[in-house]
């Protein structure tokens, strides 16, 4: 069952066609959360985002794709649980887990891949804000521009000169062999 079917059957009260949607992107939208910083709570945020997805599925474009409206809405409840906190949000990625884990005859390479690893994320926390999310969502969850501009609710155009100076940023930090 492809995602407007599951919308239509859903909507129809079949909440067996809901189910479907919520294991199609649970993954993905805990890795959202995480990465936008939930950091431990990304579970609570997940179970919120799709409680209030399908509160509202009613309101969902049926002409829309519904991974980026989905998206959009962990991304708002991420965003409230880190106001919520009182403090900037942080960044925590764990390519390890995202990766499937390679086991190598070479202990120097593995070394080196973990040290430049650890120099990217520590540059990728380090950016701004809005900086940090784009990079995010265009190379950690490999959204198109146009899917990030619809889970950050940003014009393509400023997703696209904030992916570029976040780029630009970690270039500098971290050096060209890791961009």
């Amino acid at each position: 069952m492809d995602d407007d079917e599951a919308i239509a059957r859903a909507l129809d009260g079949d909440l067996s066609a809901y189910e479907a949607l919520v294991a199609r992107y649970s993954a993905l939208a805990h890795r959202t959360a995480a990465m936008l910083g939930a950091g431990d709570e990304a579970q609570d945020v997940v179970q919120e985002a799709f409680v209030k997805a399908f509160r509202h599925l009613s309101g969902f474009r049926r002409d829309a794709p519904f991974r980026p409206w989905l998206l959009r809405i962990v991304a708002n409840e991420t965003h409230n649980l880190t106001r919520s906190r009182g403090r900037r949000s942080e960044l925590a990625l764990r390519l390890g887990a995202m990766a499937a884990t390679q086991a190598s005859d070479d202990p120097e390479g593995t070394a080196v891949a973990g040290d430049r690893r650890e120099r990217l994320l520590a540059a990728v926390r380090s950016l701004p804000d809005r900086e940090r999310e784009a990079v995010v969502c265009r190379y950690f969850l490999q959204l198109s521009e146009q899917e990030t501009a619809q889970v950050l609710d940003w014009p393509v155009g400023t997703v696209k000169s904030r992916t570029h100076r976040g780029l630009a940023r970690l270039r500098e930090e971290v050096g060209r062999d890791l961009a």
